[in-house]
């Protein structure tokens, strides 16, 4: 059995496989996906901007699935110490990106049923600077 594919996949399994491990570790499961990005642009540095974009959409997509899943939870006893992203709103999504606390503020967006559209700008914003943080040192 050879297994040289699975230690040097072609980029466009190496894009597909990023934007799911993107995508996943944006939900409440944990993952790594700055890792997967660094790994893939190491073995296919001309991947650079389909990996970033990838990435970015995976982990926006990821982070919306947690905001229209809050948004389901019915809006009255919504508790008090959302206070911050009532304050900020949709811009405060341009942390989503933070571990721990980004899963937080997606769910508080969609709690509060902030703008989804906004929220998402603002999301893949902050996602893709982190990203491109991320090109930039590989």
């Amino acid at each position: 059995m050879d297994f040289s594919s699975l230690l040097h996949p072609s980029p466009e399994a190496g894009i597909a496989g990023l934007f799911v491990a993107s995508f996943l570790s944006a939900t409440l499961l944990p993952g790594g996906s700055e890792a997967v990005l660094f790994a893939l642009l190491k073995l296919h540095p001309h991947q650079a901007w389909p990996a970033l974009i990838a990435a970015t959409v995976g982990n926006t997509l990821g982070g919306m699935t947690t905001y229209w899943m809050a948004r389901l939870i019915p809006a009255h006893g919504l508790p008090t110490n959302l206070d911050w992203v009532r304050r900020y709103g949709s811009a405060s999504l341009i942390l989503a990106w933070t571990p721990l606390v980004g899963d937080a503020l997606c769910a508080a967006a969609g709690w509060l049923r902030l703008n989804w559209l906004a929220c998402a700008i603002w999301m893949a914003l902050g996602k893709f600077v982190r990203y491109a943080l991320v090109v930039s040192i590989t």
